[in-house]
């Protein structure tokens, strides 16, 4: 039995605290199904990564029949975006985070600020540039965006974001929710009061990194505060943190109860993620990529960039080398080819150099696939 990561916790969908991911979730008039949902993510979710994600995640056919669903990944969400900057019409950054083609539906924009008026009238132009839901960010905890009193910065003043809650629910008529953290610090938990707050204005869903801002991205994620979210709202929970495996997503639906699961920086390691837990979830067992897949994976995303016009795509190849690379034998020799290469052209040229030999030499045993 291989296994790429260690994780909280390691159990089939049968066994004590696991339970299934929900095969679907409903947020206000948005059905998502499977309840999997790909988190916002600032330089990373952006049109190219989020269509790669939907197109690598497709199900077998088997496990179409069993779970039926077509793809493992429920519901994509754009990188966070300045609300300020949606509404500078010169703004091109913000324009590049709010541009996705119609087979990313259904998908989120987040959005992050600090000023209620601001913020609805960006959200209403976000109902009208076609997306299904808007986001609130209330976790980023990125200093520039804290000292603008956005992101996680909002966490230490309820009474503004009651004000913001209720200016973008009456702004739009699409769902509306809000990503958030537990907390300023282990002295400052607000995410129950957080959570009450949002249904009380009206939001359709909330989804709590388990997280303080003081923790930033390290520690570990404190599921018991999902648990604590869900035992407290009637709207939907998606708890998000330290998901690495499909056996930790079944673990912490099993130990919160929440009705979806938010899958960030594994996705990027791991853009597999979704279909193992969908596999996972209908049978029980899900499949390691082998070495083609992963030059299949590899290639297809830097080809995508490449054909999207992505700006400065040899910097996201490099960028993402790193990730993609995680888990492949002798892996510091391929990121080293990619970071030292000059075009995206070249780029390709080391991904194919490196795995050539690899998939002309004959066939290895069978990979053994996880069972529950």
């Amino acid at each position: 039995m291989r296994k790429h990561w260690t994780t909280p916790a390691s159990c089939g969908t049968a066994a004590l605290g696991c339970a299934p991911v929900p095969a679907r979730l409903r947020i206000g008039s948005v059905a998502i199904h499977p309840a999997t949902v790909l988190a916002p993510m600032a330089g990373v979710t952006d049109t190219v990564f989020r269509r790669f994600i939907r197109n690598v995640n497709l199900t077998p056919t088997r496990d179409v029949q069993l779970s039926g669903e077509k793809s493992g990944c429920g519901l994509i969400m754009t990188e966070f975006t300045s609300a300020d900057g949606v509404m500078r019409a010169k703004d091109k950054k913000a324009k590049r985070y709010l541009h996705f083609y119609q087979d990313e539906h259904p998908i989120s924009a987040q959005l992050f600020g600090s000023d209620p008026a601001v913020l609805s009238d960006a959200a209403r132009m976000i109902e009208d540039l076609g997306f299904d839901l808007v986001d609130l960010n209330l976790g980023c905890p990125a200093k520039k965006v804290v000292k603008c009193n956005g992101g996680s910065g909002l966490l230490r003043d309820l009474p503004r974001i009651a004000d913001i809650f209720k200016a973008v629910r009456a702004a739009v008529n699409i769902p509306f929710t809000v990503k958030f953290r537990a907390g300023w610090n282990d002295a400052e938990i607000v995410c129950v009061e957080l959570a009450k707050l949002a249904q009380d204005c009206g939001l359709n869903a909330v989804a709590l990194h388990a997280r303080t801002r003081e923790q930033g991205y390290t520690g570990a994620a404190r599921w018991e505060w999902i648990a604590s979210v869900k035992d407290a709202v009637n709207i939907p929970v998606i708890g998000n943190g330290d998901i690495r495996s499909p056996e930790d997503a079944c673990a912490m639906v099993g130990q919160t109860g929440c009705h979806a699961v938010m899958i960030g920086r594994t996705a990027s390691s791991n853009p597999w993620i979704f279909r193992q837990i969908a596999q996972y979830t209908a049978t029980g067992r899900y499949d390691v990529p082998a070495e083609a897949d992963r030059y299949r994976m590899i290639h297809t995303y830097f080809t995508m960039l490449m054909d999207e016009g992505f700006p400065d795509a040899i910097g996201k190849m490099k960028q993402f080398a790193s990730w993609f690379t995680h888990g492949v034998p002798g892996g510091a020799a391929l990121r080293k080819g990619i970071y030292d290469s000059r075009t995206p052209q070249a780029v390709l040229e080391q991904v194919d150099r490196f795995f050539e030999p690899r998939l002309t030499a004959p066939a290895p045993l069978p990979k053994p696939v996880l069972q529950a």
